[in-house]
């Protein structure tokens, strides 16, 4: 008998693009300019955004959710004002919209690499019978993975615009991924499940959703995802194959 997951869903940013790397720089060149203009009003040091700063408070999270966080975190609480704001507004809407503007310049310009061992990990699956999905939190993600060519890898797609029609709670809440699932099952059991994730927010969003298999991509070796819920743990994805999968399932069933 085969005990094997009936569906994965990925996250994209970090996972299975590297468009990661592109959300942080936009992300720092968007707090960096903000607060050396408010050093420069309010009279107090310039603090950088940090690479701590992104990974603590933004990683992961809806764009708005991101600004509050990472402001609160400096004793900062601009208006949220409404995602309409132009992205001059100094509200926490306006500048979401001129992180996603600069996020947007940065694509256009270098354009989307993708982790073609993880499009292997996926292909893998997809051949085992396994439903792929994919859940992220950018409003992006659909123009991401047809301007990465990779749009057939997956057969539904819970992004930033689903989230919002379906007033869905972003990470760490599980929201986006059992939604996802829900999508691609018709009985749909997170216990017969499991996520891809490079963010703290999303693993932890993987423990509370009770998926089966949390799994951490932790690129840099930080040693976070493990901690914060992540209960399989690779730096890259040559390191894992479809059958290994198909055993941890296999292994938890025998368990239980």
């Amino acid at each position: 008998m085969n005990n094997g997951p009936e569906a994965m869903v990925f996250d994209l940013d970090g996972v299975i693009t590297f468009t990661a790397r592109v959300h942080a720089a936009a992300w720092k060149q968007l707090f960096d300019d903000f607060l050396t203009h408010r050093s420069a009003r309010v009279r107090e040091p310039f603090r950088e955004f940090t690479e701590g700063d992104y990974l603590n408070y933004v990683d992961g999270k809806p764009r708005y959710d991101g600004v509050a966080s990472f402001l609160a975190s400096r004793g900062i609480s601009p208006p949220y004002g409404s995602p309409s704001d132009p992205a001059t507004a100094q509200t926490v809407c306006g500048l979401g919209n001129r992180k996603d503007n600069l996020f947007n310049q940065r694509v256009q310009e270098d354009g989307v690499d993708v982790d073609r061992e993880a499009v292997r990990f996926v292909h893998e699956l997809r051949g085992k019978g396994v439903r792929i999905g994919l859940a992220s939190s950018s409003r992006n993600a659909v123009p991401i993975v047809e301007r990465a060519g990779i749009r057939d890898l997956f057969s539904e797609i819970v992004d930033g615009i689903v989230s919002e029609r379906l007033h869905l709670g972003g990470k760490p809440e599980p929201d986006i991924f059992l939604q996802c699932l829900s999508q691609l099952t018709r009985n749909p059991d997170p216990r017969k499940a499991g996520i891809a994730e490079d963010a703290i927010s999303g693993v932890m969003a993987g423990q509370r959703g009770h998926f089966a298999l949390v799994l951490g991509v932790d690129r840099n070796g930080r040693g976070a995802l493990s901690k914060n819920g992540a209960n399989w743990v690779i730096n890259d994805f040559r390191q894992i194959h479809a059958d290994q999968v198909i055993a941890f399932f296999d292994e938890a069933a025998r368990a239980a």
